[in-house]
């Protein structure tokens, strides 16, 4: 069971996250609306993985994921990305992102990716 901190601006995507996660055991530490908040959030409760939506106000996901990664170089972070982010979802991966999921969320790769990464 994983702690897990899930960033996305939409509160929908947010439940949709939160109850894959719970379904699969693990616990949801925290929301976040942006990426300014992903970052007081991550630093507050240390998740040991964290959801992040690439495309949100004020601060990016993938921003977020560059200023996570420069405090904690060991900081687990998944990518939540549209159809048609492909070179978002690279860069981010490039930032050191360790996996992305795609909206609409399917349930099992969800699972597989934290699976994938937490191991």
């Amino acid at each position: 069971m994983a702690r897990i901190l899930v960033v996305d601006d939409a509160k929908f995507m947010r439940m949709t996250l939160s109850n894959i996660l719970s379904k699969a055991e693990h616990e949801v530490i925290g929301e976040g609306e942006n990426g300014k908040e992903a970052i007081e959030l991550f630093r507050k409760l240390n998740p040991d993985l964290v959801t992040m939506d690439i495309t949100m106000p004020i601060m990016s996901g993938l921003d977020a994921v560059k200023e996570i990664k420069k405090d904690f170089p060991y900081a687990k972070v998944i990518m939540c990305s549209a159809m048609g982010q492909q070179k978002m979802v690279v860069e981010a991966i490039e930032a050191g992102a360790k996996d992305f999921i795609v909206k609409p969320f399917d349930e099992c790769r969800v699972v597989d990716a934290i699976n994938k990464v937490l191991d």
